[in-house]
């Protein structure tokens, strides 16, 4: 698969590449059904934020499939995360290549094994992207390491958004009400004019389809999103026809888990913030 139709792709994604899984525990029962019906649909998406938030910590999973020109990535990531101050721990696979990832006070720590081993300069173990440096968010066919807590800050957004309530459903064992969202493309641009205009023009729309699936607690348990891009001409040279289908989904699950991450050791890491391009962050682990 040409690198810049991945990357595209993973840009576009970027609210929904982080992680989840769903359990039995509270929840569930009566009194989630009754919340559901009665409160209005983009209240209870919006109030999800919060109440999600609320729970301190959770346990995440995230699987993804990006399809193009017949090729297909896929990529799984599991791991923990600190929902309140944004810290959190995962393993990313895709094709055969497992990265650790941390992120802690607003840096991404990556480490990737195998192969892709060698990439991190001056022999160091670790690459570290500040997501919070000036600068670093490239145009829209860059993408950008995950933050896996993207997808629940999407949700203080949703006010901005249109919901439908689809149905009360069970994910493993726990009641959750599944919503329908209709996400502004702006909330993915992150405020880059650029970004958002080309995001427009490979989507063909101003607005991203999301599901989410919220709890009795009207926490996030599980969160979908299903995309079909067209590249640029001018950025995917002789494939500027190609469509691009992609499905994320997200899930979190064990809400209270112990969360500890710490940022690696500085004489192990180096800090490519500054040299971060398509072929980094997400794009390795997809």
């Amino acid at each position: 698969m040409p690198r810049t139709q991945t990357a595209s792709a993973v840009t576009a994604l970027v609210l929904a590449a982080a992680l989840t899984g769903c359990g039995s525990e509270d929840g569930s029962g009566p009194a989630g059904d009754v919340r559901s019906a009665v409160t209005p649909p983009a209240r209870a998406v919006q109030n999800a934020y919060r109440t999600t938030l609320a729970a301190g910590t959770a346990r995440m999973t995230v699987t993804s499939k990006v399809v193009a020109g017949g090729q297909a990535l896929t990529g799984h990531g599991s791991g923990v995360a600190d929902l309140k101050d944004g810290a959190s721990r995962f393993d990313l696979t895709s094709q055969g290549t497992t990265v650790e990832q941390r992120v802690v006070d607003g840096a991404v720590y990556q480490r990737p094994t195998g192969a892709r081993r060698g990439a991190v300069p001056g022999g160091k173990t670790w690459m570290k992207i500040d997501l919070a440096r000036p600068g670093r968010t490239g145009p829209a066919g860059r993408s950008r390491p995950t933050d896996p807590m993207e997808p629940v800050r999407y949700l203080k957004d949703a006010g901005r958004a249109d919901v439908t309530r689809v149905a009360d459903e069970t994910l493993d064992g726990t009641r959750t009400t599944h919503y329908r969202v209709a996400v502004p493309v702006s909330v993915l641009a992150h405020g880059d004019a650029g970004q958002e205009q080309e995001l427009r023009r490979q989507l063909g729309t101003d607005r991203l389809p999301v599901e989410v699936w919220l709890d009795g607690q009207g926490r996030l348990r599980q969160e979908r999103v299903r995309l079909a891009l067209h590249p640029l001409k001018q950025r995917t040279p002789g494939h500027g026809n190609t469509r691009v289908t992609s499905t994320t989904e997200v899930r979190l699950t064990d809400f209270g888990t112990d969360v500890k991450v710490t940022a690696p050791p500085a004489a192990d890491t180096a800090d490519v913030t500054d040299r971060t391009t398509g072929s980094a962050g997400t794009a390795q682990a997809g």
